[in-house]
């Protein structure tokens, strides 16, 4: 099956269950190799680069009791229709207490584009 037939394809990782691309050689979640045919799906993708990334850090001030926070995705297509939203974490800060957030958004770009030759 070639790399274009599978573009948008997701499963679940065997490993650790989460939800990721079929054409993904390492599970993105758990970091565990996938596929025995890696050095040939590499060779067909140029590079995975990063359009997006966001940090951000909450604190709790310590004046208040504690706080709960829940940790949301949500992706839209063009034309602002919710595609998936999911949960990623929920915790609590106590008085305080520091969490630190990142969100990443990885591209994974075929050797022919012009973000595969830049990147």
């Amino acid at each position: 099956m070639s790399t274009q037939n599978l573009t948008g394809e997701a499963w679940n990782c065997p490993h650790c269950g989460e939800r990721i691309l079929r054409s993904a050689i390492i599970c993105p979640a758990c970091q565990r190799h996938l596929r025995l045919d890696a050095l040939t799906l590499e060779r067909s993708f140029g590079a995975t680069v990063c359009p997006l990334s966001v940090d951000g850090t909450i604190r709790h001030p310590g004046t208040e009791a504690p706080w709960e926070y829940s940790v949301l995705v949500e992706v839209h297509d063009e034309r602002g229709e919710m595609l998936t939203r999911r949960m990623v974490g929920v915790g609590g800060l106590r008085p305080g207490e520091t969490r630190k957030f990142t969100l990443r958004v990885e591209v994974l770009v075929p050797e022919k584009s012009t973000l595969a030759v830049n990147s």
